[in-house]
């Protein structure tokens, strides 16, 4: 195995409220390979999105983040700001969910992607450059001259994915690239990341809360909860075979195409997730758990192995059974 072109280590973000201090991420950890796909999973609040923030250092001012983001060996979070800026979009880069936020809605979507570009290299060819990108993800070149709200939210999105392959960055992280989106226009952004991926032989963390979508565009899954992660594996397998019963939950929440069964007979998660002020101790899942055990509410949990390259923060995993 190659060494990681990414590692997070421990990890964690907590936000300023005039309510106190909200932890949004608790020690997570990961490592992502050259050419690999990592998806992270969860519910809304869980700490995805937070974590994509803090590998790019663009969450509030005032958020406090400790742990290490190794790229190639060298810590983001202890870069200078001229340092990260030359490492923001040319060796990481993010697609921001809810394009219409994310694009200035009162300058052509071309002339946003141009300057990316010339935030980063002086070049007289950004032009022809910008239509190169447009036409990689399937749109006319001619709409570089478009402005957000003439696009469709699909046409949007894929100029959110131009413009974040604008200066050839080695890791693209993905946060919900679909959200908001029809099935079929999903399904059409999925194909065009996952052959992207392929061709340009990209690294990506890939965030959303549908485990469906993780099986088929990554390798490896990591679910979280309560800003940890609770299982991480092979995607299909994770997807599968869940071992952590949060991931089972997770995973039986989407429907198969053709299980009739389901459709009389659906499963849910009852409750929320917990209040980041208000963790449950021992495992936080534990109040929602359909196979909770008494030690449950008190065993300090981790992740310990559950099986060829799984990991599970589970007590029927650590017993050896299935959850």
């Amino acid at each position: 195995m190659t060494a990681p072109l990414l590692s997070v280590r421990d990890l964690h973000v907590t936000y300023r409220s005039e309510a106190g201090p909200v932890p949004a991420v608790r020690g997570v950890s990961f490592d992502l390979h050259p050419g690999e796909t990592l998806g992270l999973a969860g519910e809304s609040g869980c700490g995805k999105s937070t974590i994509a923030g803090a590998l790019l250092k663009v969450l509030p001012p005032g958020t406090e983040v400790t742990g290490e983001v190794l790229l190639d060996g060298e810590d983001v979070l202890q870069m200078k700001p001229g340092r990260l800026r030359a490492v923001r979009w040319t060796e990481m880069s993010i697609v921001f969910q809810g394009a219409l936020h994310a694009l200035n809605p009162v300058q052509r979507v071309g002339n946003q992607i141009e300057e990316a570009i010339e935030t980063h290299r002086t070049t007289p060819a950004a032009t022809a450059r910008v239509a190169e990108l447009l036409e990689l993800v399937g749109l006319p070149a001619r709409r570089a001259g478009d402005y957000p709200h003439q696009l469709s939210g699909g046409q949007r999105q894929r100029v959110l994915i131009a413009l974040a392959l604008a200066c050839n960055p080695r890791v693209l992280i993905a946060d919900e690239p679909t959200t908001a989106l029809d099935v079929m226009v999903q399904a059409q952004v999925l194909e065009l990341l996952e052959r992207l991926q392929r061709e340009l032989a990209l690294s990506m963390i890939f965030i959303t809360h549908d485990l469906s979508t993780l099986s088929y565009v990554c390798r490896r899954t990591a679910v979280m909860y309560a800003g940890r992660i609770v299982e991480e594996g092979p995607a299909e397998e994770v997807f599968a075979h869940p071992r952590h019963p949060y991931a089972s939950a997770l995973a039986a929440a989407f429907p198969l195409i053709g299980d009739h069964s389901h459709r009389m007979n659906p499963s849910g998660l009852p409750g929320d997730p917990p209040d980041p002020r208000a963790i449950p101790s021992g495992c936080p899942f534990h109040l929602r758990c359909a196979v909770v055990q008494p030690e449950c509410p008190e065993l300090d949990v981790e992740l310990w192995p559950a099986g060829d390259g799984r990991r599970a923060a589970c007590i029927h995993v650590l017993a050896g059974a299935a959850p």
